[in-house]
């Protein structure tokens, strides 16, 4: 009976009210980083890492522990958290490529720059004089 206790608070625990247990979502964070899938993919990612422990060592009971729980009943709720972080992540992912593309221009900026000024010149000329 107490795996059962797991279930009961597990719909309090993903986020009844909009609030959430912060392992549910770290759980969830860590399985979308081991395969970037959406839903139903990353359900069957989470129940391969819940079946091995690869999370903090937990299984299923120490998943339902934290609210975390695999039963069809508790699937609406899960699928929501697996959408949201989904979504964050992909944000953050064209955020970093954005910003990564803007370090790009500034750099390329840069040599442009460098390339085409007077001290530029003679440091090429220096270096291809000393070869």
């Amino acid at each position: 009976m107490e795996a059962r206790r797991g279930f009961e608070h597990a719909a309090s625990a993903i986020g009844a009210g909009g609030t959430q247990v912060p392992a549910v979502e770290e759980f969830v964070r860590f399985c979308y980083h081991r395969r970037r899938v959406g839903w139903p993919e990353l359900y069957d990612e989470m129940c391969a890492v819940a079946a091995r422990g690869v999370f903090r060592g937990w299984g299923f009971a120490e998943l339902a522990d934290q609210g975390i729980c695999f039963t069809l009943s508790d699937l609406p709720s899960l699928a929501a958290v697996a959408a949201e972080v989904s979504r964050d992540e992909r944000e953050r992912s064209r955020r970093a490529r954005a910003a990564a593309k803007d370090a790009d221009v500034d750099r390329r900026r840069a040599e442009r720059a460098l390339t085409g000024s007077p001290a530029a010149v003679r440091l090429t000329t220096a270096v291809a004089a000393s070869d």
